[in-house]
């Protein structure tokens, strides 16, 4: 009796082994009793239907996913070509378990709520898809050809090679099945960090199946699927790329007609600007990053305040209708998703005007209508309890650069998403500091105050950061955003410091310092964490391969090396982490290029000799 009872009346982490705590649990870094099939912390908080575990006996769930999708990807083809095979044709049993949470091959609790078994008849399409469907109306305004563009960092995007026409085909009234739908969230979901989405899972998963009025717009949907297939890469999910792109960019023209879609269509916005912009099409993908800015400060998500949206008392009524503000969110779930998105799109703003060379669009002045009030982003977690910051009744932004340390008069601002958008506004600033400097004119006591002020800030931030060692006992999720914070603050100082390297050796050291700390990011990193980076951070090496690519040159021409650094390694180090990343990000390869090939030892003598 006293054995069958030690499992229940010894619980704790004490008792539990490493690794064998519930998944929930694990996310959550909340004590699990271990019980099954459901533990104490999922049956208090009303979801033991979410308890599950992997000790690591079976197969994961991912590795269950991938072969569940090879498996469909190869009853598509056959569907498509059934003159190239006839294979036996295999009923689907709708009252089989899911191979996701089979109890033959996953240690999963049993009673999971799993992803139902695809029929052997889903495709990833509502409709069969030949490959005369997309040659057919392939001609797009979207389609536009980059041949004599330039944007710097990322060189000449002459020749670049255009990712598949978009299908101006939209079929409206139908809807993926259920379980494809699913299938492509789930895949979707674990890169959900990478591209700057954060929302609420739960709740997204239940809109698949729920009323329509309860269902997230089409548009945010489609740019979903649309990278879980870009994701998939290359399996044959990414055939179907230009279909959801097609029904996503058509979805867009719809959902401006309901304000109350507003928060899903500026998501679309950025997952669409995202898509576009990592394949190389600028132009296109800079539109939907206006898109998503213009409608954020439209509707107020900048000055989400605890009166929700109120403009300013002096506001003057114009009789033209009411302002096409959000109505009041139903719950601090809804209102986290409200903040998490603003600043999702303040992301995107910053960091891609910074790469682009051209000014951000959300300004973030005196002025009360432009002024930032939303408070910094929270965890999700947090907001589910009803722990939402309403801030502090001052500006966001300009009270962090104003902060005469990293802790004073801060009651929040240290989530991993909160660090996130504190790197962007310091990687954007940095850039369009340094810009506004000319080389022909003297340099300003204000200029000088103005730099040397925003240096103590970026260094001040950057001692607040987990360090880089510690980051393996971090989430997966978090650890991947910790890492692009690491590199965004260490490029911001390179594009701090580059116009004065020739001229101020303090520059030259603190460039050359911030490269070598890229460099130290790259090594902890592992070959599996490219599939999860944030395809910005190709960016920050690109500023790291530039500095080195430089002192390369400077030792060609006899100057002294940089305190003694093995500049030809680092400068191996950055080539070989955008090479890997360039495989999933196209951009990314045009930016490597010229990288490559200056790292020659006959392009590093000619590069000195002009440098002289």
């Amino acid at each position: 009796m006293a054995e069958s009872r030690a499992p229940t009346t010894t619980p704790g982490p004490s008792t539990l082994q490493r690794g064998k705590a519930c998944l929930r649990c694990r996310k959550r870094k909340m004590r699990c009793d271990g019980m099954k099939p459901a533990c104490q912390q999922c049956v208090r908080a009303k979801k033991p239907e979410g308890c599950e575990y992997d000790d690591g006996k079976g197969k994961t769930r991912t590795q269950l996913m991938r072969e569940h999708i090879a498996r469909l990807e190869l009853r598509i083809k056959q569907l498509e070509h059934p003159e190239q095979s006839s294979p036996a044709i295999t009923l689907f049993d709708p009252h089989a378990p899911s191979p996701y949470y089979s109890e033959s091959s996953s240690s999963s609790s049993h009673g999971s709520p799993g992803i139902a078994s695809v029929p052997p008849s889903a495709s990833p399409s509502p409709f069969q898809i030949g490959e005369h469907d997309f040659r057919q109306n392939a001609s797009s305004p979207l389609d536009v050809k980059f041949s004599e563009i330039e944007y710097s960092p990322w060189g000449s995007l002459t020749d670049f090679t255009q990712p598949p026409q978009v299908d101006d085909t939209y079929i409206a009234p139908e809807e993926l099945p259920l379980e494809l739908a699913q299938m492509l969230l789930e895949i979707f979901l674990p890169h959900a960090h990478q591209v700057g989405l954060v929302v609420h899972v739960p709740r997204l998963r239940d809109s698949l199946h729920g009323m329509s009025s309860e269902r997230r717009h089409p548009a945010l949907m489609n740019a979903i699927y649309l990278w879980a297939c870009y994701l998939s890469r290359p399996g044959q999910l990414s055939e179907h790329e230009p279909l959801y792109l097609s029904r996503a960019l058509a979805a867009m023209t719809d959902a401006i007609q309901f304000p109350s879609r507003i928060v899903d269509m500026i998501q679309a916005s950025c997952l669409l600007s995202m898509y576009l912009l990592t394949s190389g099409r600028i132009f296109e993908g800079s539109y939907y990053a206006t898109v998503a800015a213009s409608l954020a400060i439209q509707c107020g998500l900048h000055q989400v305040t605890p009166d929700e949206f109120a403009p300013p008392a002096d506001t003057p009524d114009w009789g033209w209708g009411s302002s096409p503000k959000l109505e009041p969110a139903k719950d601090a779930i809804e209102r986290g998703e409200r903040i998490l998105t603003f600043w999702q799109v303040y992301n995107l703003d910053r960091c891609w005007s910074a790469v682009l060379h051209r000014p951000a669009l959300i300004s973030d002045s005196e002025h009360p209508w432009s002024c930032i009030y939303t408070p910094w982003p929270q965890r999700m977690e947090e907001y589910e309890i009803g722990e939402v910051d309403s801030g502090t009744g001052s500006p966001t932004l300009r009270t962090f650069f104003s902060q005469s340390s990293p802790t004073s008069n801060v009651p929040s601002g240290f989530s991993t998403m909160a660090l996130r958008a504190k790197a962007s506004a310091l990687f954007e600033g940095a850039s369009r500091l340094s810009s506004g400097w000319n080389r022909r004119q003297p340099v300003t006591t204000r200029f000088t105050d103005n730099l040397r002020g925003f240096e103590q800030t970026l260094s001040r931030f950057t001692t607040t950061l987990l360090p880089l060692h510690q980051l393996g006992a971090a989430m997966p999720e978090d650890k991947f955003t910790l890492i692009t914070v690491h590199s965004l603050v260490h490029a911001a100082m390179i594009n701090l410091h580059t116009p004065f390297t020739e001229e101020v050796p303090a520059s030259r050291e603190k460039c050359g310092r911030a490269a070598r700390a890229l460099v130290m990011i790259i090594k902890h990193i592992t070959d599996i964490d490219y599939e999860f980076l944030d395809p910005l951070i190709g960016a920050c090496w690109t500023s790291a391969s530039k500095v080195l690519q430089l002192e390369v040159a400077r030792m060609q021409a006899g100057w002294p090396p940089l305190n003694g650094a093995d500049v030809h390694g680092d400068l191996a180090a950055i080539l070989y982490a955008m090479t890997k990343l360039s495989a999933r990000f196209p951009l990314i390869a045009r930016a490597l290029t010229p990288a490559d090939q200056a790292s020659k030892p006959q392009n590093c003598k000619a590069s000195s000799t002009a440098t002289s």
